[in-house]
């Protein structure tokens, strides 16, 4: 029988598990270029990444006046479902939580993104199944709000300390910090991993392939 340290492992979804950093950001900048706003810079478009829409596209334009949020929130869902199909998940990811789900490990996510577009995603993306539940940031609380993460560890009674977060953004070590988890952090998406240690991440992988051969080994 194997030992494992973590019976409950969660995932972010985009810039983790999906390649889809550099697309939500081109999306967030046409988006406040459509409604009048200063186009904020990659990075700026970037950092946001993890977070409730709104939450997210309030800090990345911060001159476009509330009034104009449903509309900046509806653009950016015009640009990003135009290109969607575009987006896949990075390689090795399948086997990994194949892998995992082998060994009895509870699979969930934990997003910033829409019920609807995980629910899209969930649906393209040959994942049917694989996940045991998932939160979004508009049921819950955006990141780093903890409120996803309880309420996953609530709904299969998993205490903290047996409950990994994965993520590829400060927000994501923040909420685990926030919930009483442990984290790993991934270097491959939206944020400069230079910035996780003040986190305390178990381990930064810089590859799907180092988050696996960790995971098999410590998780």
């Amino acid at each position: 029988m194997t030992t494992r340290n973590f019976d409950l492992i969660a995932f972010d979804w985009d810039g983790t598990l999906f390649d889809s950093t550099a697309i939500i950001a081109r999306c967030i900048q046409a988006a406040v270029r459509d409604v009048g706003g200063k186009e904020p810079s990659f990075e700026e478009a970037s950092y946001v990444i993890g977070m409730g829409l709104m939450q997210a596209l309030a800090h990345a334009a911060p001159d476009v006046p509330k009034e104009l949020y449903p509309k900046l929130g509806d653009r950016y869902r015009h640009h990003y479902f135009a290109i969607q199909h575009e987006i896949n998940l990075f390689e090795g990811v399948l086997p990994l939580l194949a892998a995992l789900k082998a060994r009895g490990h509870l699979l969930v996510v934990a997003t910033g993104k829409s019920r609807r577009g995980l629910d899209e995603a969930l649906q393209t993306s040959t994942l049917a199944g694989v996940f045991d539940a998932s939160r979004t940031a508009d049921q819950t609380a955006g990141k780093p709000d903890p409120l996803m993460l309880q309420e996953l560890m609530s709904e299969f009674d998993v205490p903290a300390e047996r409950t990994l977060m994965i993520g590829d953004t400060t927000h994501d070590l923040q909420m685990a910090l926030n919930a009483g988890c442990p984290s790993v952090g991934v270097s491959y998406g939206a944020h400069d991993h230079a910035v996780f240690e003040a986190l305390r991440p178990l381990y930064v992988a810089h590859s799907v392939a180092q988050l696996q051969d960790w995971l098999l080994a410590h998780a």
